[in-house]
């Protein structure tokens, strides 16, 4: 059978442009357009609860490492601690964006592998960090982060669609994608599935804030992030491929037990917030 004649064909360009040497990939671009977004959501909510400047400026610093650290530890320690962890030069490439050359010497490559659960952990911690530092009452700031997350999280999973990763299942639906870069076969586009759904999230966090800006600072929204996100992607999982081979015996993947801690804090967080007064 021709699935080409069915289905959307994806075979897209790794790289956004190129000047000289120097390139940009697509992933990349996403991941500095999602934080940018989140940048400027959040000043405007700093702004519209009367937080001083000098104590937003440093919190961009603290979200990016926060969440790229976290992510990338997630990434080797959840899903690929077998190489990993086997030798000093892997352990290496798990800190440094490069990979040592089986005939001698190194190649950059980036930060081949993100996991979300680990750059949620990153960030919660960064943030902690943060508010001890610059004295912002905690679930102000992490309340704020929430809203902004859906942005982020929308333009991460199409940068994941752009470099043609964590793909779906084989499927026949009328909007399956054949990966090219992978296979010829059709499957469930499931980063644009998740794209739209953090999309859809930061919408709804921007009618509830208009309606509730006295939630800010109980922790709502905080648990709401959590409690939606996780539980679409412990739903979404069912429409993916395994990322390693050993997901394979397990009853649900790795990404789905990971998930499950964080909707059960975040139905916690949310709950807890009808009790809790801001702390504004």
């Amino acid at each position: 059978m021709n699935y080409e004649l069915l289905y959307v064909l994806w075979n897209p360009d790794f790289e956004a442009f190129r000047i000289g040497p120097i390139a940009l990939r697509w992933y990349s671009l996403c991941w500095l357009v999602g934080l940018l977004l989140a940048y400027l959501v959040v000043r405007q909510l700093y702004k519209d609860q009367k937080i001083a400047d000098e104590k937003f400026d440093p919190l961009f610093i603290y979200c990016f490492l926060g969440i790229l650290i976290g992510a990338r530890l997630g990434h080797c320690l959840f899903y690929q601690p077998d190489y990993f962890l086997s030798s000093p030069s892997h352990f290496v490439e798990m800190l440094l964006p490069i990979k040592f050359l089986p005939e001698g010497g190194w190649k950059m490559t980036g930060y081949a592998g993100l996991a979300s659960h680990g750059g949620t952990a990153g960030l919660i911690f960064s943030l902690w960090l943060y508010v001890r530092r610059y004295k912002v009452p905690l679930w102000q700031v992490l309340d704020n982060i929430a809203i902004a997350t859906g942005t982020t999280a929308c333009f991460i999973r199409l940068g994941n669609l752009m470099n043609s990763e964590i793909i779906g299942r084989v499927t026949d639906v009328p909007w399956a994608f054949i990966f090219q870069q992978v296979d010829q076969y059709p499957r469930h586009p499931g980063q644009l599935y998740e794209a739209i759904a953090y999309a859809l999230y930061f919408v709804l966090c921007l009618v509830l804030y208009k309606k509730m800006p006295h939630r800010v600072g109980t922790g709502f929204y905080f648990g709401l992030c959590l409690t939606y996100i996780f539980t679409f992607r412990f739903f979404i999982e069912y429409t993916k491929e395994v990322q390693e081979a050993f997901e394979a015996s397990l009853p649900i993947d790795m990404g789905q037990i990971l998930s499950i801690p964080f909707i059960a804090v975040g139905l916690y967080y949310m709950l807890r917030a009808g009790k809790v007064k801001s702390e504004k």
